[in-house]
């Protein structure tokens, strides 16, 4: 990429440390995309020989080298000056996949001083670390010691309400306890200071020692947040650190004492600098002094900030762990969810929360039934649309299945193993083995419905409940004859909570990510479900038209996390340049975070004339069409990706010809290219995205790891029939059709969203059919019954 301009308006940067790369975007004070730069773990760094950036080891343990980041964000900043005018950047901000790092007690208590005239790595080398390679995010081999905690603080609702949260194998907590009962006493004595990824990406930005958040702190098990009340405001300093926990961790209370030390303080309030940018950067880089680096976060909540959802929203990610995310106006904690403080927010603001339902039991599962049951996930992605929902036509034979094959939260913590049901019955295997994607990805998003009607009975979400569902028809319910609504008897009948056909306090709209949304039959199954339109951001539609099965965005293509980082470091930029002025923020028409983005997004819309915004920068040419109204395909920025001058063709999988064949579902039965409607009985004229294969690449190994699950490419891909002789099957070519945009509103299109899936309530009402079934049977499981 050719340098930027040397001069022009300011620019803010979004780091974001990923499993598999170290990715940077950058944008304009309007919010406009205007740079993207990665490093690539596995291929730019080969001499460590990661795959997906990590490592696997027996035992569910998933680790990285520390050593390899340092070195990753030399080559960062170079690719950044290079290409960049770095001294038009103002603000910094960032977020890091879930991590510890392990700093030997040497360079305490002052973060080590560095030479502007050598880069990071050489005077970081691998043993100023006490840990080398570090668990990561997908790492589960301290799922028993989480549940050893869980036990030994009084259960999950003892656990939940006194730091909460409950067990889960990320905790922070558990990590710790791993460390000092499995591993050599040495590296627990040599340790000086942890920090997690996204501390210690902000230390080598600042040059100093940076607090941990308290979203953050919220997720370690091990912090105790001090609610004021609904519609309080922030109050700092009055969280703590749990003496207690600390004791149980650290064995002893001496060394809960040193835990202690080695966390450091928390940052209540997130609305504000951390620091300027270190000496060492403006020194070997050329940034300016002057330029604020913000506090830094997980990456999860840093994608969810740039999506800026509203109430009555919910974030749906596919990937390692699947998570659902959605605002939440009190902190209640219960063992259904887990519920952070909104990462920017400050003092004069009212408390708001973010609650997250998470799943261990994602991309892998996924993968493996992707190589158990078919060639590639176009034949994954072609048998989803296909199978009717619950895997039959009929109503009283149903099939659910349950992939656990990781240690996950409540209520499955206990529960291992995959679980298939026929009528009722625990089977070993599904007598039309094509059920098996469709089952498999309806048990993970029913997971999320189920969970999410238990987490609003809480009334954690506020009071509002009955969502505003916008152009989606709603019926009111039947009354009694004393005029009340006999919606608690519905669900008293089914043996539920909740009645599973009231889709009022489902989700309004859903905001999808991650590389399974990629596939059409997945974004209209998610709206299904959740009977809720479903939307996707323009710039992951537009890079799966490039790679449409990888969790990286393609080359040229922010990453939503990073981008998030870019979000906040304007908003705090806007902040204390508005203080400086005018002496506060808020007289000058900043308000929160998702407020005063929607208005830079709105302010950008209007002067470009309705311009989407832009996508990708320089990003190769290749794929399907773009992702069509409001894409951004059109933006008038320069040269554009080409996104819609190829056109992507493989050979159509001969199982899949068979299959359909076999099971009398021709050509002629199928709508839009995959979707079953005559058998399903739904309304054909109803608008719906196209659904077809999906891109394919070349051989490699590793299916089983979750770095790979949605990276590992086909074993098939481009073969065709074997033998080939007379009577052999004809392979048919189909076009390659990721998910596409349809028709989105401008309120939607300005802030960078693209509508890929419409709510159908015939197609919901057929899954609150199906809802009950799944509720006992996954009770059974949770019971230990089966």
């Amino acid at each position: 990429m050719a340098p930027g301009p040397k001069t022009g308006p300011a620019l803010f940067l979004g780091l974001e440390l990923a499993t598999d790369q170290l990715r940077a975007s950058i944008v304009d004070e309007s919010l406009e995309l205007v740079g993207v730069e990665c490093v690539d773990f596995d291929t730019e760094l080969p001499e460590y020989q990661t795959q997906g950036g990590i490592f696997t080891t027996p035992g569910d343990a998933y680790t990285t080298p520390v050593d390899m980041w340092v070195k990753a964000l030399d080559f960062l900043l170079e690719k950044l000056t290079r290409n960049h005018d770095v001294t038009r950047i103002k603000s910094i901000g960032g977020c890091a996949q879930h991590a510890l790092v392990w700093w030997k007690s040497t360079p305490i208590p002052s973060f080590p001083a560095l030479d502007p005239r050598l880069p990071f790595h050489s005077q970081l080398p691998p043993n100023t670390f006490s840990l080398p390679n570090t668990p990561v995010a997908q790492d589960t081999s301290a799922h028993t010691h989480a549940l050893a905690l869980e036990a030994l603080l009084g259960g999950p609702d003892v656990m939940a309400a006194r730091v909460g949260t409950c067990a889960n194998a990320s905790l922070l907590a558990a990590q710790l306890l791993r460390v000092r009962e499995s591993w050599t006493s040495d590296v627990w004595s040599r340790t000086g200071k942890i920090q997690l990824a996204s501390q210690f990406l902000a230390s080598m930005v600042v040059g100093e020692w940076v607090n941990m958040g308290e979203s953050e702190a919220c997720a370690t098990g091990m912090w105790v947040h001090a609610s004021a009340g609904a519609g309080a405001q922030v109050a700092p300093g009055l969280g703590r650190w749990d003496e207690g926990v600390l004791e149980i961790v650290g064995g002893s209370r001496e060394e809960g004492r040193r835990i202690r030390t080695w966390l450091g303080d928390v940052e209540v309030a997130a609305g504000r600098k951390a620091a300027h940018i270190s000496r060492y950067l403006c020194e070997r880089y050329g940034f300016e002094t002057d330029t604020i680096v913000t506090p830094f976060t997980s990456d999860y909540l840093s994608s969810y900030l740039s999506l800026c959802p509203s109430p009555g929203d919910a974030v749906l990610s596919f990937g390692p762990m699947d998570t659902l995310l959605t605002p939440a106006q009190h902190y209640l904690p219960t063992r259904l969810y887990s519920l952070f403080p909104h990462p920017a927010q400050d003092a004069s603001e009212k408390r708001r929360y973010i609650a997250m339902l998470s799943s261990r039991n994602a991309d892998v599962p996924r993968a493996l039934v992707r190589d158990m049951y078919t060639k590639s996930w176009s034949a994954f992605d072609r048998l989803v649309a296909i199978v009717p929902p619950g895997g039959s036509i009929g109503l009283d034979d149903k099939l659910f299945s349950f992939w656990l094959l990781q240690g996950d939260s409540y209520p499955l913590s206990h529960v291992k193993g995959i679980y298939r049901f026929e009528t009722g019955i625990k089977v070993n295997e599904f007598r039309d083995l094509r059920a098996n994607p469709r089952c498999l990805l309806e048990s993970q998003v029913l997971s999320f419905r189920f969970r999410w009607s238990r987490m609003i009975a809480t009334g954690v979400l506020g009071t509002n409940i009955n969502r505003s569902r916008g152009n989606v028809a709603q019926t009111p319910g039947p009354t009694s004859p004393q005029g009340q609504n006999p919606r608690s008897n519905i669900a008293s009948s089914l043996g539920l909570s909740f009645d599973p056909y009231d889709y009022s306090p489902l989700p309004a709209r859903i905001l999808v990510t991650g590389a399974a949304a990629n596939f059409p039959s997945v974004a209209n199954l998610a709206g299904d479900v959740f009977n809720a339109p479903v939307f996707m951001p323009s710039t992951q539609v537009d890079s799966a038209q490039v790679v449409p099965h990888r969790n990286a965005p393609a080359a040229g293509f922010p990453g939503r996390a990073s981008l998030g980082g870019a979000y906040f470091a304007r908003w705090i930029w806007g902040k204390e340049r508005s203080s400086a002025i005018g002496g506060s923020s808020t007289g000058r028409g900043l308000g929160g975070f998702e407020e005063e983005i929607r208005r830079l997004h709105g302010k950008r819309w209007v002067a470009s004339g309705g311009n989407p915004l832009r996508t990708n920068v320089n990003a190769p040419v290749g794929g399907n069409g773009g992702s069509g109204a409001n894409s951004g395909t059109s933006t008038p920025y320069g040269h554009r990706s080409g996104l819609g001058s190829t056109v992507f063709v493989e050979e159509e999988e001969e199982e899949v010809e068979e299959m359909e064949r076999a099971s009398g579902i021709l050509a002629s039965s199928v709508f839009a290219g995959g979707f079953a409607d005559r058998d399903l009985g739904r309304d054909i004229s109803r608008m719906r995205t196209l659904t077809g294969s999906t891109l394919d690449t070349v051989t490699s190994s590793g299916s089983m790891g979750p770095s790979t699950a949605f990276t590992t490419p086909d074993l098939n891909a481009g073969t065709g029939s074997p033998g080939g002789g007379v009577g052999a099957v004809v392979p048919q070519t189909t076009t390659l059709t990721p998910v596409t945009a349809m028709p989105t509103s401008d309120a939607e299109a300005q802030i960078g969203l693209a509508k890929v899936a419409e709510a159908d309530v015939d197609a919901f009402m057929t899954y609150a059919a199906i809802v009950p079934e799944y509720c006992r049977l996954e009770g059974m499981l949770c019971k230990s019954l089966v």
